[in-house]
């Protein structure tokens, strides 16, 4: 292995019961360069990540790990063994104790102690060197929760680094982040590229890769397909390598033809039920057609997801306004009774908000729909099978069994569960927040063609999105938001990101 290389993966097979996630994985990573590695979701991309992290031990897979020449052969503890040899992980759900400040949390476990009490001093000033060493704009005697999402990405990265990290692999770790924030992470990674620190970048937003990489590895079906430098790359030869066919379009052609007023939202204003003095939405109009999906963008922070969870009856507790459906106004006190209503929500965060991680995709596809499977005193356990049957099948969720836990499925897969679980309520509305985050480009397509053929049969979406390309591809019009304001409603034929970024801002 010559010197450059830092990271040297042989024929790495790795096997699940029925299931083989990685067949004769080879790539090389060199020292102090930051390589891409992207695919669909199930490619084998966190299996592989795993085993570099000492999560699959090692006697669990086949194939050899070179790390600076020698086996890499991570048994006992082996996350903490894999951190020990310059190994760390910063994972896409953040790890952090929110109670804790962030010099407790960058030397949790690894405690600065003298004589068998905890040396405050020292844990603080050591946290600040690693900070200033590696350009972090975060105080140590910061408590986490107070933290936006950005600066606790950093203090996961610090926590990384605390241990003198060779290797940093993060995945997807700009999926939560403003703009600001990514161009201020861009700017972390190629500061650590300059201390010789090799970073591994795992993430669904192609254009990321194009703007930081050195190179990029593809996985398809658990294999490699290929290494290139970036600039040997398209993001056009990049989707066909990750798809193995030709996306010509992103987004699939519009059939639908929206029709008559079914849902309308007037002047809603609302408080945090928690803070009442802290108010959520300050003023919020739009109205719905039967059959449209009206994008909803706006800035982080601007109340988009505050708004629809709002109206889902989870959240703020409305102070002014109206909520009408079907030409009558309405009362939401809880997601039951817009699930009365017709209206349903697929969440933000599908593993905190959308998924029981620890039961069976079954049960989860049928959680809200318990009621259409019982009697007064049991379940129709054939009836609850055969409607969940069909929806596995009607919305092409690839699984080996409906009994197997929902979180062994690939995360595009688990985002159609969820989707999956609410149509099966019947909306006459489908609240979509952020639908696409964390799913590969793929899986993506499959989603909107869902949306489109949800719409073209009546049903009217809300869609949330952080991806404006996303907004002015799948919506026949796009409200924007701005500080908990409704800003502005544009139709498609005179949307672009330009209006809408001045929307958004507040600048029109």
């Amino acid at each position: 292995m010559s010197d450059d290389i830092i990271l040297d993966v042989q024929n790495v097979t790795k096997q699940f019961p029925g299931i083989t996630a990685l067949s004769d994985v080879s790539i090389q990573f060199k020292r102090g360069e930051i390589h891409g590695l992207c695919g669909e979701n199930g490619a084998g991309k966190s299996t592989l990540m795993k085993i570099l992290a000492g999560v699959y031990p090692y006697g669990t897979y086949d194939g050899t790990v070179l790390y600076e020449g020698q086996e890499l052969k991570l048994i006992n503890s082996s996350i903490q063994q894999a951190r020990a040899q310059g190994i760390a992980i910063v994972y896409q759900e953040l790890t952090l104790v929110p109670d804790m400040t962030v010099g407790e949390n960058v030397f949790l476990g690894k405690e600065k102690t003298e004589n068998g009490v905890i040396n405050w001093s020292k844990t603080y000033s050591e946290t600040q060197k690693i900070l200033n060493h590696y350009k972090l704009d975060v105080n140590p005697r910061d408590v986490v929760k107070h933290l936006g999402v950005g600066k606790m990405q950093m203090v996961e990265i610090a926590k990384a680094l605390s241990e003198s990290a060779k290797i940093l692999i993060l995945d997807e770790p700009t999926s939560a982040l403003t703009e600001a924030e990514i161009d201020k992470l861009m700017e972390i990674l190629r500061s650590l590229k300059e201390k010789g620190i090799t970073c591994i970048y795992i993430s669904h937003k192609l254009e990321e890769f194009f703007r930081i990489t050195d190179s990029i590895t593809v996985l398809r079906d658990g294999k490699t397909v290929t290494t290139q430098p970036t600039r040997d790359l398209s993001l056009e030869k990049l989707v066909k390598y990750m798809v193995g066919r030709e996306m010509k379009e992103r987004f699939p052609p519009r059939m639908r033809k929206p029709d008559g007023l079914l849902f309308e939202v007037q002047n809603l204003k609302a408080v945090d039920p928690e803070e009442p003095s802290k108010k959520i939405l300050n003023g919020v109009s739009f109205d719905l057609r039967k059959g449209e999906i009206l994008g909803i963008a706006g800035l982080m922070g601007s109340g988009r997801t505050e708004l629809v969870t709002t109206i889902f009856g989870e959240y703020g507790r409305i102070t002014d306004g109206k909520i009408s459906l079907e030409g009558k106004e309405i009362k939401i006190g809880s997601a039951k009774e817009a699930l009365q209503y017709g209206i349903s929500l697929v969440p933000e965060d599908r593993k905190k908000q959308g998924l029981v991680l620890m039961q069976t995709i079954l049960n989860n596809l049928s959680l809200p729909n318990l009621h259409n499977f019982s009697t007064t005193w049991r379940i129709n356990k054939n009836q609850e099978l055969k409607s969940c049957m069909q929806q596995v099948k009607n919305l092409s969720i690839k699984i080996s069994n409906i009994e197997n836990k929902v979180d062994s499925l690939s995360g595009g897969n688990q985002q159609k569960v969820v989707i999956g679980k609410w149509l099966m309520t019947v909306p006459k509305v489908l609240i979509m927040d952020d639908p696409t985050r964390g799913v590969d480009v793929g899986a993506k397509y499959e989603i909107y063609k869902l949306m489109n053929e949800l719409a073209e049969k009546g049903v009217s979406i809300i869609m949330i999105s952080s991806e404006l390309e996303e907004v002015l591809g799948m919506s026949d019009r796009v409200m924007v938001m701005h500080e908990g304001q409704s800003n502005g409603t544009l139709d498609i034929s005179e949307a672009t990101q330009e209006k809408i970024m001045a929307l958004a801002t507040g600048i029109a």
